[in-house]
């Protein structure tokens, strides 16, 4: 199966050049993916100038329209059957292409992608996901980032049975050491949805991970779990706080090390341990959230990524379709329910 990937070419900070770019490298990286390009057709057509190898692989879909980032979720609504957002999701819910990627307007993205493709039975509510680095060899999943900012015990066993699905095709584990994070790791700490959801998730049998009760903030990073659940509100604030910090310290060190010229000379002698831990919090290496609960792979890419962080957003996508995640999460779900 060769995916097609619809790219929202006008979304994101660069906009066209970076989005056509980084599906190019996505393309030499995968030369059985393709693409259906969606935006302003002067504009793709020269970026695709650059990139020969994406053009015999593409197909244009001119829109003129853009979701800004200003723009309300109303007012995207309004015009998603002709903007290039909204095409390019339509575009999965007709099967002209695979999945979607987009670096626009995160919450009108959401709606978007929510009122086009629904959700999929058995599923509630859809909700954010995201690759979190960490000291060990394989990132964290995370969900939900900010879809839901209140959540009941069963929305909780939801994600985690998608969460383990999506840590289950990324880094191939058999059983996902699973989490829902919470104040304390003892049984009786957290909200009556947190304690419920942690029992029923203990009471199921059968389920393709290994729940591990409760974990602490301070605990995302170490590697000590491959999926971390929450409610989109304690996600979302516990991620805003991961990346502040990580900003904060290569910031103090990029400090510390142009603060004299004895610190300069520090710095040459460390570089090579500077440029791993630069690369390690690089969020271009971890880009592409995924809404997780339509019926169709959405992927957002971060506003500001560069080309190598549109590419890996491209390649999470292209991932989930040849997997077939929605099928996996499909099956678990049944697991669950039939208890």
């Amino acid at each position: 199966m060769k995916p097609r990937i619809a790219i929202d070419a006008m979304g994101g900070d660069e906009g066209v050049p970076v989005m056509i770019a980084g599906a190019a490298l996505a393309r030499h990286r995968h030369e059985n993916f393709q693409f259906l390009l969606v935006g302003d057709e002067t504009q793709i057509k020269s970026a695709l100038d650059q990139h020969p190898n994406l053009r015999a692989a593409s197909e244009i879909l001119h829109s003129d329209v853009v979701v800004t980032g200003d723009d309300k979720v109303s007012a995207a609504l309004r015009k998603a059957k002709t903007s290039s957002m909204g095409m390019a999701i339509d575009a999965v819910k007709s099967g002209h292409a695979s999945a979607a990627v987009s670096a626009g307007n995160t919450g009108a993205l959401m709606a978007t992608a929510k009122l086009a493709l629904r959700t999929m039975p058995g599923i509630d509510r859809p909700a954010l996901s995201a690759l979190l680095p960490t000291l060990e060899d394989t990132d964290v999943v995370m969900l939900d980032l900010g879809a839901n900012t209140e959540c009941e015990a069963k929305n909780l066993v939801q994600f985690a049975v998608m969460g383990a699905a999506y840590s289950r095709i990324i880094f191939g584990f058999d059983r996902p050491r699973v989490r829902l994070l919470n104040i304390g790791t003892e049984e009786m700490k957290g909200t009556d949805q947190l304690r419920d959801a942690a029992q029923h998730l203990r009471d199921a049998t059968g389920l393709n991970m290994d729940f591990q009760g409760f974990v602490e903030a301070d605990k995302i990073n170490r590697g000590e779990c491959d999926v971390v659940v929450c409610d989109g509100f304690t996600g979302n604030i516990a991620l805003k706080s991961i990346e502040g910090t990580a900003r904060f310290v290569t910031d103090l060190l990029r400090r510390a090390f142009t603060s004299s010229i004895r610190s300069k000379f520090g710095f040459l002698v460390s570089r090579p341990a500077t440029e791993l831990l630069r690369h390690h919090l690089d969020p271009n290496n971890h880009n592409g959230a995924v809404f997780m609960g339509l019926n169709g792979v959405v992927v957002k890419s971060h506003g500001s990524a560069n080309i190598k962080g549109v590419a890996n957003a491209v390649e999470v996508a292209a991932r989930l379709v040849e997997e077939d995640i929605t099928a996996r999460i499909t099956q678990d779900l049944a697991r669950i329910q039939a208890e």
